[in-house]
């Protein structure tokens, strides 16, 4: 990590892959990486606190940074809407700093399709079984927006041949020791 402009590292999954778990092993064994903080409309689920997972804002705030152009990229996800601040990703990149960047499937795209130079990751569960597990498992979602996060991850994974690199997470440590080998390549 010692380029003298940094890196955007876009990862992006189905929900309910475990891709928190994995960027959270990823910044354990590199803490100099940073994490971009995304805003949404979303409620906190329990635990969750504004500005580190995520800065939690009413429709209002967000349809205000849209109209200023605050956003890398912002999306309506199930429901809700999830946006990439864009001030805070160039200044660690124009300071050398690998920025990792959490976020969903319509989001890489606008990425991808603007002249930024991003590695792109898409991680997977092992199967549909599993994801539909892990998304049982949170206890947090009605059986209606279980079957509506199944049925976008299923468009969703028709999207991973745009990225870069496809990563399997059966084990949360290995999946993001898998990335970091990625990222230093």
């Amino acid at each position: 990590m010692s380029n003298s402009k940094g890196r955007l590292v876009v990862i992006s999954a189905p929900s309910g892959t475990g891709k928190g778990t994995v960027i959270n092993e990823l910044l354990k064994l590199r803490p100099e990486l940073v994490f971009s903080v995304s805003a949404t409309t979303r409620k906190p689920r329990p635990g969750e606190t504004s500005g580190v997972e995520y800065h939690f804002l009413s429709q209002d705030q967000f349809n205000k940074m849209i109209e200023n152009g605050d956003f890398l990229e912002y999306a309506n996800y199930v429901g809700e809407f999830y946006g990439t601040p864009a001030r805070p990703i160039k200044e660690n990149i124009d300071t050398g700093v690998t920025v990792i960047l959490d976020i969903e499937v319509q989001g890489a795209k606008q990425v991808m399709s603007k002249d930024i130079d991003a590695l792109t990751i898409f991680i997977t569960a092992p199967d549909m079984e599993e994801l539909e597990n892990r998304l049982r498992g949170r206890g947090t979602d009605t059986e209606e927006k279980i079957a509506s996060r199944l049925e976008r991850a299923r468009q969703e994974l028709e999207e991973k041949i745009h990225y870069d690199h496809i990563v399997v997470n059966d084990n949360a440590l290995r999946a993001a020791e898998e990335i970091l080998s990625i990222i230093e390549k």
